[in-house]
């Protein structure tokens, strides 16, 4: 006679295998944590389309912005773990805004199962062209024997261009001054003009710049050096080998969402990647594609927490 729980295990798993062989017959909901028209928008309607196109089924994407991410995923969390909800993870709302905000109402690694990462977009360090640095290396030298005396801008305190700068002074030991700005388009002109003397600024936006010589790249952010500036080290090889801070998308489902299904879905996701139409768009981004394992994005997850929180401690970063 078979253990009673073995019983029941199967005979859950009976009743789910018709719906898993169907799945899926109905429109999926993809739920992306910020307004459209930005990056992540961008992302993840990308997604969204070529989703739809190989499962046969719209995948209807559903922009719920505010409080930094974290209203989306609460709504997520609470779907249905039947594969027909979906959520856009980003580094700010898997790995950032644990460390910063006190009662977030989800959990990353309990309340969502990672199915794929997608894409990773890195910055760029630039710095005025008056300042005398030609490289990682030298403006920390020149940070060093001015402590103090050299600002770096951001688009607002909490925003992946001051978590890049918080790390970068914290690895270097070195003292520079933060300046918020509202929004990196106002920081980037300050740049510009000399007001304030570096930034790091998303890759693609800065190049324009960096080619006329009105700023100067020193250093990608990225662990390995980004096809769209191949020429630029990478802060990591500059002297600073933990230094590592993109701008990432992925996917995940709400937690106990059935094995079978992220699987399929993993599957799909990879073949996303691999379209010529989709690295050709996305490299015009200056974005790397990534299609990574369950697994590897889960790993990535923690490790970023862990980091991030770290810095948030370390610099006494509060949400505005």
């Amino acid at each position: 006679m078979p253990h009673p729980l073995r019983a029941a295990a199967l005979f859950a798993a009976l009743l789910s295998a018709p719906a898993l062989a169907a799945y899926p017959d109905r429109p999926i909901r993809l739920m992306l944590p910020f307004p459209p028209g930005g990056p992540s928008d961008i992302v993840g309607r990308m997604i969204a389309q070529k989703l739809g196109e190989s499962l046969g089924q719209q995948v209807v994407v559903d922009n719920r912005g505010g409080a930094a991410g974290n209203i989306a995923c609460e709504i997520a969390k609470l779907a249905a773990p039947d594969g027909y909800t979906l959520l856009q993870a980003t580094v700010g709302t898997m790995s950032i805004n644990p460390g910063l905000y006190k009662n977030l109402p989800y959990d990353p690694l309990r309340d969502f199962a990672p199915i794929s990462l997608m894409t990773e977009t890195p910055y760029l360090l630039v710095v005025n062209p008056k300042v005398p640095a030609n490289n990682v290396k030298e403006l920390v030298a020149l940070a060093k024997a001015q402590p103090g005396k050299l600002n770096f801008a951001s688009g607002g305190v909490g925003t992946g261009n001051h978590f890049s700068g918080e790390l970068f002074k914290s690895l270097a030991g070195i003292d520079i001054v933060h300046i918020p700005y509202k929004g990196s388009g106002v920081g980037q002109n300050d740049v510009l003009s000399g007001q304030v003397q570096m930034m790091f600024i998303n890759l693609l936006p800065a190049l324009p710049f960096v080619n006329q010589g009105r700023l100067r790249g020193l250093g990608v952010t990225s662990a390995k050096r980004s096809g769209a500036a191949p020429q630029i080290p990478t802060i990591a090889e500059s002297g600073f080998p933990n230094y590592q801070s993109t701008s990432w998308h992925g996917i995940v489902a709400p937690a106990k969402t059935p094995a079978p299904i992220i699987k399929l879905l993993h599957a799909e996701m990879v073949k996303i990647t691999q379209q010529a139409d989709v690295k050709q768009r996305m490299s015009g981004q200056g974005t790397d594609l990534i299609g990574s394992t369950p697994e590897e994005f889960r790993k990535l997850i923690q490790v970023e927490a862990a980091k991030w929180a770290g810095v948030i401690k370390a610099a006494g970063i509060k949400p505005e």
